[in-house]
């Protein structure tokens, strides 16, 4: 069919993957670092050139790496607001991130639809600070002036798309970069503009959603654009998820999404409600802690590393001698407690010891991440296999507990660009339904990822009982806040 690529600008680089359109093999790769600085920004980490991705991306495909290229796909880092006046020019850096300017915008929006459940319903999600929406309240509200002036609202792989086609008029998206904003629902398959007006104080033009298997455009000479999507759609497309299948991925924080058929009503707000790169759903949901409760039990022993941490907690046994910690660290999501603060609970004199300690630390961890796959499994997703992402996902003492805390088969993929490789697939996919050798109904299928394989196997019994020692700290602790 011939040769892609996918293109993936994250917060502080880019990186681009050139793949055989018909198996997925990675032929050649270019990566570079995002500017630091911020020619026309404030210099807040949060506030972001977005000439800076463009020069990036042309540094990364230097010395000819796109040569022979007949399609590109772009993924891009989710939630960074790109305001455009009406002559298509930014209004102010784009905003990106969880931007903690926008807390007190996130509860005004709250206040101002009637509650968690009337967003949850409205476009499933609550909004946080990191939403689009929550980004156009604070700009109402901080920036009335650029507020005003801001006609056009995209995002980074929607900008991007639209500088590699010579910003034409059209400007487009897809479900997945759609579904995060916090003014499209995944539900309908609409845009609530009245959302929009609610946020900005008035309404704009909103990007064209484009299906899965659509181009967005082509180039002068000739190359074909997909739709794009945004990080997380595209890792999932990447790593090639489906039906049963879950990924944890443990960052600072944590997530846990899901392949659904359906997109989901939560109406606790705990589950975001996402559409996926193939026509799907991808629900997600978020632990604010996971790798931090990790690095402060390191500190806190005196450890270099969580290697180290690692290698302690493998001395201990499963359920850490009675030692329970609830990794609340920086309050949490799921249960939804922004104010309480972590807890350690059974201590004894014999469980007073550093790898006690350890392997609590990654028992509660998991723990948590547990009870957000509990969420997901209390609104009917299937999850037979859980695909582990982050660089703690290899060590032995997240190895050996995952499985069976879990209840489920786990997969650690080897390390690759899996957001670029979703991207590049994506652009195969609109490359085969452009030339009429692929169905716009059914992706193109590629080479599974090298992986680890674990099974719960004889510890599923073990597991379950650790679980329900931290459900039974949770509940005296913190009585009624978890709700499936």
């Amino acid at each position: 069919m011939g040769i892609v690529a996918g293109l993936d600008s994250a917060p502080d680089f880019t990186r681009i993957v050139v793949c055989d359109a018909d198996s997925g093999t990675v032929l050649k790769q270019g990566y570079a670092p995002h500017p630091v600085d911020h020619p026309q920004g404030t210099g807040r980490p949060s506030d972001v050139d977005p000439q800076n991705w463009l020069l990036s991306l042309g540094e990364a495909a230097g010395g000819g790496l796109l040569e022979g290229v007949q399609a590109i796909g772009v993924s891009a880092q989710a939630n960074a607001l790109v305001p455009l006046d009406s002559q298509g020019n930014t209004v102010r850096p784009a905003m990106v991130g969880a931007d903690k300017r926008t807390q007190v915008a996130a509860a005004d929006l709250l206040d101002a639809l009637g509650g968690r459940e009337a967003w949850a319903q409205a476009v499933g999600s609550v909004p946080q600070a990191a939403h689009p929406v929550t980004k156009l309240r604070w700009l109402a509200r901080t920036e009335p002036e650029n507020a005003a002036r801001t006609a056009v609202l995209l995002q980074a792989h929607d900008w991007l798309v639209w500088q590699l086609l010579g910003r034409p008029v059209r400007r487009t998206t897809d479900r997945g970069g759609a579904s995060g904003t916090g003014y499209w629902a995944a539900a309908t398959g609409g845009y609530r503009p009245d959302l929009v007006e609610l946020a900005l104080g008035h309404q704009t033009m909103l990007p064209e959603v484009l299906g899965p298997a659509d181009a967005a455009g082509a180039t002068p000479e000739g190359l074909l654009i997909s739709a794009g999507t945004g990080e997380t759609m595209a890792a999932a497309f990447g790593l090639g998820i489906g039906l049963g299948d879950a990924v944890v991925s443990l960052g600072a924080s944590g997530s846990v999404m899901a392949v659904h058929p359906e997109a989901l009503y939560d109406p606790h707000g705990m589950v975001t409600a996402l559409a996926d790169a193939t026509g799907m759903h991808l629900p997600v949901v978020t632990t604010l802690n996971a790798v931090r409760a990790l690095r402060g039990t390191a500190e806190l022993l005196g450890l270099p590393d969580l290697e180290s941490l690692s290698d302690l907690a493998m001395k201990s046994t499963p359920g850490s001698h009675g030692l329970v910690l609830l990794p609340y660290l920086e309050g949490e999501r799921t249960p939804n407690l922004p104010h309480t603060a972590g807890t350690l609970s059974g201590l004894r004199r014999e469980s007073m010891k550093a790898e006690h300690l350890a392997r609590a630390a990654f028992e509660g961890m998991l723990c948590g991440l547990a009870d957000a796959l509990d969420v997901m499994r209390g609104r009917g997703v299937e999850v037979r296999r859980v695909f582990l992402l982050g660089q703690a996902a290899e060590l032995p003492a997240v190895q050996a507990a995952a499985p069976s805390l879990f209840g489920a088969q786990v997969v650690v993929p080897q390390p690759a660009d899996y957001a670029a490789i979703g991207a590049a697939r994506q652009a195969a996919w609109a490359l085969g339904v452009s030339q009429g050798t692929l169905d716009p109904r059914t992706p193109p299928v590629w080479q599974s990822a090298a992986a680890q394989v674990l099974e719960p196997g004889d510890d599923l019994a073990v597991g379950q009982a650790v679980r329900q020692q931290f459900v039974s700290v949770r509940e005296q602790t913190h009585p009624g806040a978890f709700r499936i």
